[in-house]
């Protein structure tokens, strides 16, 4: 009953209407998504349900990909192309081997100032309530990693591109920042979340088209390949269940996924030291 839901989120609802679209199909009350997603765009939103919910911090933090579409000569307050138009720029003499150039120089690692229209935290509000205050405040640039970027087409004033990124990065403030360095502006018009992780789009179900409960749910263990496993007998399975440690011989120090001899995940561990901790333990059965 517990377990991973792929949902192929449609342009319109925002990430907590996914959350509360699955309680209505699960009738569970624990259910929580990975990565929020911006109402205008669509593509995959991981959503846990049960107990799933308990292994929020060891199935965040993947490599997200997506396919973009970035308009060149304009910029926004949103950094996309549903905000207020703050300047535009006439396109003349930039050319296909510019714009490749100027994308290719996002590659790696990069600084990125989080935009206003969103939902970091700053002196406890988030700051997409502060722009919509009419207030702007200085943000820090935060470290961001764009692994992979490729041209899929340019048709001036757009351009269609796919990118992978790590945890964390604003696609709007990638897209605002090659329009900066093309000296145009540049706002996002489109955005599909296609991968995270080890999940693709494609397995993903259509918001709207649900299959019955629990049909499509996947197993937590399908987010937890980074940890290495350990399958413990029945006595180490009731003394892990009861907040007790037990020998970790053989276990690399750090977080471990537990199961017990049925192959069912049961607790996430953390080891050193020679022993084996609980850290987050599952209820049986759920």
């Amino acid at each position: 009953m517990s377990g991973l839901l792929l949902v192929d989120k449609p342009p319109g609802p925002t990430s907590h209407d996914v959350v509360k679209r699955v309680r209505e199909w699960s009738g569970m009350r624990k259910v929580g998504h990975l990565g929020t997603l911006d109402p205008a765009a669509e593509g995959l939103v991981i959503v846990c349900v049960g107990e799933a919910v308990k292994l929020v911090p060891w199935l965040e933090g993947f490599d997200k990909e997506y396919r973009v579409r970035l308009r060149l000569g304009m910029a926004t307050d949103t950094q996309d192309t549903t905000g207020t138009v703050l300047a535009e720029r006439p396109l003349a003499g930039l050319d296909e081997g510019t714009v490749r150039a100027a994308c290719e120089a996002f590659r790696g690692e990069i600084l990125q100032v989080p935009p206003m229209f969103s939902a970091l935290k700053f002196g406890g509000w988030k700051l997409v309530d502060i722009a919509r205050s009419g207030r702007q405040v200085e943000r820090a640039a935060r470290p961001a990693t764009v692994h992979e970027i490729e041209i899929e087409s340019i048709a001036l004033p757009e351009v269609a591109f796919r990118v992978r990124v790590s945890k964390g990065t604003y696609v709007r403030t990638l897209c605002h920042d090659i329009g900066a360095k093309l000296d145009c502006g540049g706002a996002m018009s489109w955005l599909r979340r296609t991968r995270s992780g080890p999940f693709d789009v494609r397995d993903a179900h259509p918001l709207d088209r649900l299959p019955p409960f629990p049909q499509g749910l996947r197993p937590v263990l399908e987010g937890l390949v980074h940890l290495p496993r350990a399958t413990l007998d029945p006595v180490r399975v009731d003394r892990v269940r009861h907040g007790r440690r037990v020998p970790s011989a053989g276990l690399p120090d750090g977080a471990v996924a537990l199961l017990d001899e049925s192959g069912r995940l049961f607790a996430i561990g953390r080891a050193g030291e020679g022993t084996l901790r609980p850290v987050r333990v599952l209820e049986p059965g759920k």
